[in-house]
């Protein structure tokens, strides 16, 4: 009997304490969805408390207006001014290739290239002199028979002119003219084919490939050679209509400042610009600016046709620009500024033109001091709470 009673009373007392926690979870739950108390104290967050630093850290830049100097970049292929299939102006057979005639080397206008058997041209120049010599004989016979039939005509006492030119031989003196000077055109041809079997360059050229060997025959017209002219190389660079608007405003080309860079970036050339198409490309839908570098294989470092090189052209001074990073600008095209309040905000980048790892501008709030974030991220949304960290 003394046993149950000890066990009742354990059994009441844990229930009592169950009780208890049960009614002081019940009383903090109803006070949490009440909301602060009256007479709750009100906690204070500093800016190094965690609650503070959960907003993410991004690097910004402090970026206001200002002139600067616009920079227009083109790539292309350096192309030498004239570039040639040369080819024969008669046939024959090659009998001589001389030293100068191989490619990568470069000749000067007029040097021989190469010798055609030239004996039918010759028989042709001989057969011409005498056909020359020929017509002339017979202009002279004709003029002295017209000077007879015109005495015979006025010894005969009839008043008035001749009812034909033929009584006075007017014609055949005509015709006997006509024959020479056809005789002497026939002579000039005859001895420029002559000359034409000696092969010479047209131009100071390079020669690039040769297509004719000793003994083989050409036929005229037939290629013999393809040549590029050393002059100077021409680069053409399309450009969008926006790098036109970034051009210089001068339309003295001389004052234009331009500048040629090979694709490793360790030599340039200085150039300029020659002249500019005035049509749009149907399928870039661009116009074209064309530069070039005089005596190119003459430099330094030699530019050889067929490089492809980067040209760039100091433009005009754009006003009220902004200077950025170009890693400010995202994937997607846009610019994310920080504002007052710490809040994240997107515009889209109106590009007017780049300079190394610079990209330049027009300003997306009409602000000063304005906080452009470097690296913006892919995870970024517009109102969102950042902690901006000044860099550079």
């Amino acid at each position: 009997m003394k046993k149950n009673a000890i066990t009742f009373a354990i059994t009441l007392a844990a229930a009592s304490s169950i009780f208890a926690v049960s009614s002081y979870n019940g009383s903090q739950m109803a006070q949490a969805g009440q909301g602060p108390q009256p007479n709750a104290p009100i906690e204070i967050i500093h800016e190094d408390s965690p609650i503070a630093q959960a907003a993410p850290k991004v690097a910004v830049q402090t970026t206001n207006t200002d002139s600067y100097q616009a920079q227009v970049v083109g790539y292309g292929e350096t192309k030498a001014r004239y570039e040639l299939d040369f080819s024969s102006e008669v046939s024959g057979r090659v009998e001589l290739l001389t030293e100068d005639f191989e490619t990568g080397t470069i000749v000067k206008q007029g040097t021989i290239l190469a010798k055609l058997d030239d004996t039918t041209y010759q028989q042709a120049v001989t057969q011409a002199k005498a056909d020359v010599a020929s017509a002339n004989l017979a202009l002279l016979e004709e003029q002295r028979q017209g000077e007879q039939a015109k005495s015979e005509w006025e010894r005969s006492g009839i008043d008035g002119e001749p009812s034909s030119p033929l009584v006075l031989r007017e014609p055949q003196l005509a015709s006997a003219q006509a024959t020479l000077a056809n005789a002497q055109q026939a002579l000039e041809k005859a001895q420029r084919d002559l000359e034409d079997t000696v092969v010479r360059a047209p131009f100071d050229a390079l020669i690039v490939s040769r297509d004719a060997q000793p003994g083989s025959y050409l036929a005229v017209g037939q290629v013999i050679a393809t040549l590029y002219s050393v002059d100077r190389v021409e680069v053409e660079l399309p450009l969008s209509e926006q790098q036109w608007n970034s051009l210089p405003t001068s339309t003295d080309f001389d004052q234009w400042q331009v500048t040629v860079t090979d694709s490793t970036g360790l030599h340039q050339w200085k150039a300029h610009v020659e002249r500019t198409l005035q049509h749009v490309e149907e399928n870039t839908r661009q116009r074209s600016i064309i530069v070039a570098v005089d005596l190119p294989l003459e430099q330094s470092t030699p530019l050889h046709p067929g490089t492809f090189v980067k040209a760039t052209l100091n433009g005009a001074v754009v006003d009220e620009v902004w200077e950025i990073p170009a890693s400010a600008v995202s994937q997607q095209g846009d610019i994310w500024t920080v504002n007052t309040e710490g809040l994240l905000q997107k515009q889209p980048a109106e590009k007017l033109f780049e300079r190394q790892d610079k990209v330049y501008v027009t300003p997306s709030v009409e602000e000063d001091n304005v906080q452009v974030v470097m690296r913006p991220l892919s995870t970024f949304q517009e109102g969102m709470k950042v902690n901006p960290s000044e860099e550079g």
